[in-house]
C-alpha cells in the first residue's frame, strides 16, 4: 500500500509539472523566435539608415574618381600642364607629378567603390603614366616639351580607347547598377 501512495503522489505532481514544463518549452520557443526577429529587424533598420548616410559619400566618390580620370586623360591633362619652353625631360616630370597627385589626392575614395573599379581607376593611372614615359622615351634627349605635348596627344588617338576611358565606363556601369 505505501508503494501504491509514493506512486500516487508521483503521477499527481508529474501531471501537474508536464504541462507547466511544456507551456514553458513553448513559451521560450515563441520569445526567442520573437526576439530573434525583432533583432533582425533593428539591424535591418540600421543598416537602411547607414545607406541612406552612405550614398551620398558613395555618390562623391563615383564623381572624384570620374574627375580624375577625366583630368588624368591625355588631352585634359595636356591642356592643364602647359610645356612652355621646358625640357623634354622637365616637362614628363611635370606630367608625371601632376598625374601622381591627382591620383593620392582622390587615394581615399577607394574605401567607397568596389574592388573593380579602384583596379581599373589604378590601372588607368598606371598606363598613363606609362604612355607618357614611353613615348618621351622614344624621343631625343635635346626635345622640347611642346614637341613632347603633341606626340603623347598623336599617340593617344592612335590608341582608340584609352584605359581612362574603358575605366570610366566601368565605373558609370557599377553606378547604373547601384540604382
Amino acid at each position: 500500500m505505501p508503494d501504491i501512495c509514493i506512486m500516487d503522489v508521483f503521477l499527481d505532481t508529474l501531471r501537474t509539472i508536464f504541462p507547466s514544463i511544456l507551456i514553458l518549452i513553448v513559451v521560450y520557443l515563441m520569445m526567442s523566435s520573437f526576439l530573434d526577429n525583432e533583432d533582425k529587424r533593428r539591424q535591418s533598420e540600421r543598416r537602411a539608415a547607414s545607406q541612406k548616410q552612405a550614398l551620398p559619400i558613395r555618390m562623391q566618390a563615383y564623381e572624384r574618381l570620374a574627375l580624375l580620370l577625366e583630368r588624368i586623360s591625355p588631352s585634359s591633362l595636356l591642356i592643364r600642364v602647359k610645356a612652355g619652353k621646358l625640357t623634354k625631360y622637365e616637362y614628363l616630370v611635370l606630367l608625371q607629378q601632376s598625374i601622381r597627385s591627382e591620383f593620392e589626392h582622390n587615394l581615399s575614395q577607394q574605401v567607397y567603390v568596389s574592388d573593380h573599379v579602384w583596379d581599373m581607376v589604378v590601372t588607368a593611372k598606371s598606363a598613363m603614366v606609362s604612355l607618357i614615359n614611353t613615348v618621351a622615351a622614344e624621343m631625343d634627349e635635346d626635345t622640347m616639351g611642346a614637341e613632347l605635348s603633341r606626340a603623347i596627344l598623336m599617340r593617344a588617338m592612335d590608341m582608340g580607347q584609352l584605359p581612362t576611358k574603358t575605366a570610366l565606363s566601368v565605373l558609370r556601369h557599377e553606378i547604373a547598377q547601384e540604382f
